[in-house]
Order: structure tokens, then sequence, then C-alpha cells
């Protein structure tokens, strides 16, 4: 059976046309919803023109009120009734409830070699850090920030003289090859990792 994706964007939607345009002919899954927080997040539009329902659940009126949100979240994906939940630039730290109630169905694109650099500034902090290589994870979302099971990763080279610009330019290319490769495994039941040379 067709297994049927929401995708959640706060911007652009880069990554969400990459998923988008890859569920098509045998893959396993389709998309059936895109949401964001941001009414003016360009994601949308790029959506709307593929003929995919989009909705946005604006976090802002709920001010610190995160369970509030989510329950509106919630209600949003209850309607699409996804059997997948791909995170794709959603800038919003979501809670232990939330995350428990989608537990097993939740994937996120995270932009480092996890488990290093979880949260924000990945880019800048490999450079500062020295390291030789960066690139980007695809893993399960659990109640850990960025911290569950990962299930495919892509590798780069820190150039000498990178600035976080540049690697992240260089880095989001592999974010969208890494991606739909692995949503259409996860959509066919495959939870072995994958790795990008």
């Amino acid at each position: 059976m067709t297994k049927r994706v929401a995708i959640l964007i706060s911007g652009g939607g880069s990554n969400m046309m990459s998923l988008v345009e890859d569920m098509t002919g045998d893959h396993p899954a389709r998309p059936v919803l895109v949401l964001s927080n941001s009414a003016e997040a360009a994601g949308l539009e790029k959506a709307r023109a593929r003929g995919i329902v989009t909705a946005v659940v604006d976090h802002r009126p709920f001010g610190s009120n995160r369970a509030a949100f989510e329950d509106a979240l919630t209600t949003v994906l209850d309607q699409a009734r996804p059997d997948i939940i791909c995170l794709a630039g959603f800038m919003r730290v979501l809670t232990d409830r939330f995350v428990l109630r989608w537990q097993g169905k939740m994937l996120n694109i995270h932009p480092s070699l996890l488990p290093k650099y979880k949260g924000l500034h990945t880019h800048r902090r490999a450079i500062e850090a020295g390291d030789t290589e960066a690139g980007c994870s695809v893993h399960e979302v659990t109640a850990e920030l960025d911290g569950g099971r990962v299930l495919g990763q892509a590798r780069v080279a820190i150039q000498p003289g990178d600035t976080s610009e540049a690697l992240a330019d260089r880095v989001l290319p592999l974010e969208h090859q890494l991606y739909p490769m692995v949503l259409r495994r996860f959509a066919e039941g495959i939870r072995t990792r994958i790795d990008l040379p």
C-alpha cells in the first residue's frame, strides 16, 4: 500500500522539493500535505504548484505555549493521515509529547555528521573545530534533539579557507540526494543505514 507522507517546512522548501520530485513512478510513497509554521514560507507555493495540499499553523499566536501549537499541528496532521512525517527545514523544536505521538514515523535531515554538532550553526562549528569533513545526516526523530538513529549520511571535504556559507552550499546538494534515498527505503520498511561517499 502506498505510504502517505506529510512534509513540514519553515522556508524555501528545497529539501521538500527533492522529496516531492522523487515520489513518482514506482516510489512506495506519495506527498499528501506540506505544512508550515509560516504563511510566508516560499515552499508552500512550490507545493501548491505541484498540486499538493498545503496548510499553515503559525506558531506566533501561541507564544510560549508549545503544547497548544503542537495540538494545532496534530489536528492538521490527523486530517491528512500520514504514515510518515518528514521534517525538511522545520525550524521549531518539538516537545517530547509530540515526538512520542509520531515516533517511528518521523524523519529529519540535519546538516552535520551526527552525532557531531546537534542543533544550530553546524558548519561554523565543524570549521572552528578543525574538522577535515562535514556533511549531512537523515535520522529518525526521537525526544532527544537530533539524537535518533542515523539512517543515512553524506560527506564532503572541508576546504582550506572555507566559510560556513561556502560549506553549506556544498552540503545542500548532498542533502537533496540523500533525503529522497532514505525516505524511499524508509517507506519500504528498510531501516539499515546508507552512506554516500
